[in-house]
Parts: C-alpha cells; structure tokens; sequence
C-alpha cells in the first residue's frame, strides 16, 4: 500500500476539469462527493485529514487515495491562500461568468423548467427558444440513457446541433447541482477549460447544493 502525506497549510478547490466532473452526472462516487463537498462551501477550505474524510466519506488511507487520484486527474487544486466565490446575487455574478465559456460570447444558462436564468449576446427572443428547447432535449436524454449511457456507453448528457464537419454549432451541457438540474448553451467553441467555469460552477453550487436535501 502506497504511503500519503498531506500538504499542510494548502487550501483546496476543483480545477475546472474537476468542477465539470462534479455537475456532468448525478451518480455518487467518492470523488464526486469530495469534488461536490468543495463547491458547495462559499470559500476553499484547508485541508486536513478530518475535512477528507468528512468530504468524501472514507477513513484513512482510502481518503487520501481519493484526493490523490482527484490530483493525478487534474481534477483538483491547492493554494497558498483561501479563495472564495463571488459574492453577490446570482443575476449580478452570472453575466461576467458567461461570456468567456465560449468563443462567440453568446452563452446562456437555462434552468430545468426551460427558462433562462442569465445569458449574454443572445437576442431576448433566442434565449426564450434555446432555452425550451433546452428542455426538450432533457427529457429526450432521459428517456434514451437505456441506449446512450448503457448500450453505448456515453458517459455524457451533453447534446449538439453540429455542422457538415462534426463541430458543435450550439451546444447544450446539463449541470447537476443537487437537486437541481440546469442546462450551460454555447453557440461556438467551448472554452470549459478555465476558471471562469469553476467559478460559474462554485456559484450554483455553493446557492443550490444544499437545497430540498
């Protein structure tokens, strides 16, 4: 059995490969329940060997084998210093967060009910309509998962509209926060690979994680 140290005094927080982890499914395991434990808290914590364990459920080494294999994924991050999540109403932190996830600009976050919470540089009307159709395109997933996640094994909810040479024109991505399920819709190239998205993530979470639970 391989031996783990803690760093000390290292404040913790998903990268934005492991925020996508978290919200991508809803299926419990002991890195999305550490990864989930971290974005719901309003600031990163420090890191001990009892928050892990708290985090993630296990004792011992099983707890610091989670966190290391969530630090070889890139899943996971640490600082010197504390960060925190922006503060504020979501309708104040959200129209700075989206823009940058793609590079069109046009961004749009829909909540399950098929209306739109924020979006930027889509016309009024389309963010009705891509919206609903967000929607839809749930309820589609959900009734065919026996063929996407079982028969072919997708390990996605993400679906897209794609040109003659297979890229995404618009695409919708589920993010599921708690309870709760909404839907990230870019018009272009996706940029989720930055803070901007752990930062959209960590807001939702930290405001919607906890609730009806």
């Amino acid at each position: 059995m391989p031996g783990y140290q803690l760093i000390e005094n290292r404040f913790v927080l998903p990268s934005p490969a492991g925020a996508y982890y978290a919200v991508s499914h809803k299926e419990n395991d002991p890195l999305r329940m550490l990864l989930c434990a971290l974005l719901k808290l309003e600031a990163s914590p420090l890191l001990t060997q009892q928050a892990l364990e708290t985090w993630t459920e296990l004792t011992g080494t099983d707890a610091k084998e989670s966190l290391y294999h969530a630090q070889r994924l890139g899943w996971i991050e640490g600082f010197e210093e504390p960060r925190s999540t922006r503060p504020g109403a979501l309708e104040e932190v959200l129209p700075e967060l989206l823009p940058p996830l793609c590079d069109s600009g046009k961004t749009l976050l829909a909540d399950s009910h098929g209306f739109f919470v924020a979006a930027a540089g889509f016309t009024h009307e389309a963010s009705v309509e891509l919206s609903a159709l967000s929607a839809d395109i749930a309820s589609l997933d959900i009734r065919h998962q026996a063929l996407t996640q079982n028969n072919l094994r997708l390990a996605t909810s993400a679906w897209a509209l794609v040109d003659a040479a297979g890229n995404s024109q618009v695409g919708f991505w589920p993010l599921f926060i708690g309870e709760y399920r909404f839907v990230l819709i870019l018009q272009g190239v996706p940029r989720l690979n930055q803070p901007a998205f752990t930062s959209l993530v960590w807001s939702l979470s930290s405001r919607y994680a906890d609730r009806n639970q």
